[in-house]
């Protein structure tokens, strides 16, 4: 077992025994979403994550001369197509894989793009992730204040990152159907592609067991058809294709169905 394995190990190891309540999450996650085997998932998710902390701690040493160590590409021509259209790039990714590592990787293997975070609850943690996130020259958009960068960033033509999958709130959000039950996603997304004409690509970091590194996977673009609920609906039934294909890398830690419609009762 290589050095990164184990430090991935450890570190699941540590979130899960250190943070009980995130299995306790995983499992009614698994429950509500209706999939089999939850433990293994479970435990698949927390190596998942250990991944993540192990490859973030190593981004100094990943270079252009190194990275494919790390990384390769599936459908890189779904992306180049859709920015040859000079209209921007909207990629729908997730929780789901290496979301540190693709962004990271795609910069040193093609061209830096935006990335929209929101800031960690712990400053110094946060403060050391972001440094790190811009090493291969990415450019950080805050959550916060990302509206007016986003648009100018895609009137130029480039390509943004934005994290779709967690839940909302109604103010924010309409509801979907994921996983056979209503959960509530953020709209902005989709209102974006809507505003600019950008071309909207799914984009995630696999983990591939066999290689014993990542696939950076682009899918081919989402049309649009310019009515919010249908293409928030579709960008969402889209991610839950891939983390059908790969449950054990979503983060089925977090709440996705907190957001309850009117009227029906927390399932937390």
């Amino acid at each position: 077992m290589t050095s990164f394995e184990l430090k991935a190990r450890a570190y699941a190891k540590a979130l899960d025994w250190g943070v009980p309540r995130l299995r306790r999450v995983a499992l009614r996650n698994l429950e509500l979403a209706g999939l089999d085997h939850a433990d293994r998932i479970a435990d698949g998710v927390f190596l998942s994550v250990g991944r993540i902390m192990a490859s973030v701690a190593r981004f100094p040493a990943i270079t252009r001369g190194n990275v494919h160590e790390w990384i390769r590409y599936d459908g890189l021509e779904n992306f180049t197509a859709a920015q040859a259209k000079g209209k921007g790039v909207l990629v729908a990714t997730a929780h789901l894989g290496n979301w540190e590592l693709s962004a990271f990787s795609h910069a040193l293997m093609t061209a830096p793009m935006h990335i929209v975070v929101r800031p960690l609850d712990n400053k110094r943690l946060d403060d050391w992730v972001e440094r790190r996130r811009g090493l291969s020259g990415n450019h950080i958009i805050h959550k916060q204040d990302a509206a007016r960068e986003i648009l100018r960033a895609l009137a130029r033509g480039d390509a943004v990152g934005i994290l779709i999958d967690q839940n909302t709130t109604p103010a924010e959000g309409i509801f979907i159907e994921f996983f056979g039950r209503e959960a509530c996603a953020g709209t902005a997304f989709v209102k974006f592609a809507h505003h600019t004409g950008a071309a909207v690509v799914p984009g995630y970091a696999l983990w591939s067991e066999d290689e014993k590194r990542y696939i950076l996977r682009f899918d081919p673009e989402i049309e649009m058809s310019g009515d919010v609920q249908n293409d928030t609906q579709s960008v969402h039934s889209a991610l839950e294709g891939v983390i059908r294909e790969h449950p054990d890398q979503w983060l089925w830690l977090h709440r996705r169905w907190k957001t309850r419609p009117p009227g029906e009762p927390n399932l937390y």
